[in-house]
């Protein structure tokens, strides 16, 4: 009896221990899923007016960098695997875009963010000379910083197996360069970041947010790639809002971090690349009635939307980068209140008659499944095995860049030519790959939808 009393006792214990612990992180969850920040959603706002007709072009991820800096040699080599970046080709496939641009019936441009490889005063420079070539010919440009262009202590030049840092622009040296291209047509200023608000056309408000973390970067250190933005600033944006509702101003914003995630499982495998708390601050701006988000940081081309209450909604316009293959230019048009969009890739078009398109969508792979290696690394994975998996992210990713993914078009992975380690850890990580395979509605490179 004292036994069966015991073993009763124990059992009761164990349950009311296995509540608690349940108990606990379900309401720790829910605790955490809580905003931090007070967002000042819009109330009693209008059904806000049409959007005017326009045409406009989005480039994102430019990168640019002075080959001045250094092309060759071990150090460089390194950057260059660690990244899908075509760092020495980005002036020849950024004086393509301008070139195109200038001949295309833009009213103005956005370009969300990582304007240069790291912020080098010399890049941030050579890239506004470029740019001054369309404000000259009436072409209006609205940038807003990337994780990359402020602060940033990757701020390098390379001479063989030595890196050197170099100056990296300050906030106020990013304001002042761009003074053209943004700042300097501001119709508001937000005191305590890089985000503003301008005009580009007549009764269309530009809403550009910097979401950026310049303030924690630290020589030596990693910088800060993720994105979030101040109380301070969510008030800002909500005011400025506000005053656009009451003079009859249809609203798009521009940032870099995405606002909506663009394949289901992003905020788990890379939360850097979206803004912090990206579903309350994505509500925050359908509330007052913003249909768009121009973004970019993730160098892929996609379009996603994201639905809130009140019937209200936003679509993330993600652009991918003009560096990485397949290096897209986004040709914007707003007609009758139906937004459409276009999308013309370069890295084809550079170097006509020569392989350098093919190798540069390889170099998107190989870069890919270098990191993928590195990771599965970490786990035990042996290397066999990581050269399957590997193989098979890269084929994800890259789709993923070029948008309309096309689940007919992947690749059958052979699970029978794993161990049975590697096939627990594709287990583990088969929502990424699922994820990528799977374009979210709606589509991405030549689409029109309704803004009602």
């Amino acid at each position: 009896m004292k036994k069966r009393r015991k073993l009763k006792i124990f059992l009761l214990a164990c349950a009311i221990l296995a509540l608690t612990v349940t108990g606990y992180i379900l309401i720790s969850g829910w605790i955490g899923g809580l905003p931090k920040l007070n967002y000042n959603y819009g109330e009693n706002i209008s059904p806000g007016p049409a959007y005017p007709d326009t045409d406009f072009i989005v480039i994102s991820d430019i990168h640019a960098y002075d080959p001045s800096l250094g092309t060759s040699g071990s150090a460089f080599e390194s950057v260059m695997k660690s990244d899908r970046k075509l760092l020495p080709e980005s002036l020849e496939l950024l004086d393509y875009a301008v070139g195109e641009i200038l001949n295309s019936d833009a009213k103005f441009v956005i370009i969300p963010g990582d304007l240069t490889k790291d912020g080098e005063i010399i890049n941030h420079n050579i890239l506004a000379q470029r740019l001054s070539k369309l404000t000259d010919a009436g072409i209006g440009v609205y940038v807003v910083p990337g994780n990359h262009d402020v602060n940033s202590p990757d701020a390098l030049s390379f001479s063989g197996d030595i890196s050197t840092p170099v100056d990296s622009a300050s906030r106020e040296d990013f304001s002042r360069i761009y003074e053209p291209f943004g700042y300097g047509a501001a119709l508001k200023r937000d005191s305590g970041s890089l985000s503003y608000a301008a005009e580009p056309v007549d009764g269309l408000w530009l809403l550009a947010v910097d979401a950026c973390r310049f303030d924690e970067n630290t020589p030596g250190q990693k910088a800060a790639v993720g994105g979030k933005i101040s109380q301070a600033t969510a008030d800002w944006i909500a005011e400025t809002l506000e005053e656009a509702d009451k003079l009859g101003k249809a609203v798009i914003a521009v940032m870099h971090h995405g606002a909506a995630e663009h394949w289901k499982g992003q905020s788990k495998l890379h939360p850097d690349y979206l803004i912090d708390e990206y579903k309350y601050f994505g509500e925050l701006l359908a509330s007052y009635n913003v249909r768009l988000i121009f973004t970019g940081h993730y160098h892929a081309q996609d379009i996603t939307r994201a639905d809130f209450k009140n019937d209200k909604y936003i679509y993330d316009v993600e652009t991918g980068s003009l560096i990485t293959a397949p290096c897209p230019i986004r040709y914007c048009s707003i007609r009758d209140n139906i937004f459409s969009s276009e999308t013309l890739t370069i890295v084809d078009k550079i170097r006509p008659g020569t392989d350098f398109a093919q190798k540069s969508t390889d170099f998107v792979k190989t870069t890919v499944m270098l990191e993928a290696i590195n990771t599965l690394k970490k786990y035990n994975v042996s290397d066999k095995d990581s050269d399957i998996i590997a193989d098979a992210v890269g084929d994800a990713f890259a789709a993923h860049y070029a948008g309309d993914e096309n689940p007919d078009f992947r690749p059958f992975l052979d699970k029978s030519e794993l161990s049975l380690w590697g096939r627990f850890i594709l287990f583990m990580q088969q929502y990424v790959l699922d994820g990528l395979w799977a374009d979210l509605e709606p589509g991405d490179n030549n689409i029109s939808f309704s803004l009602d």
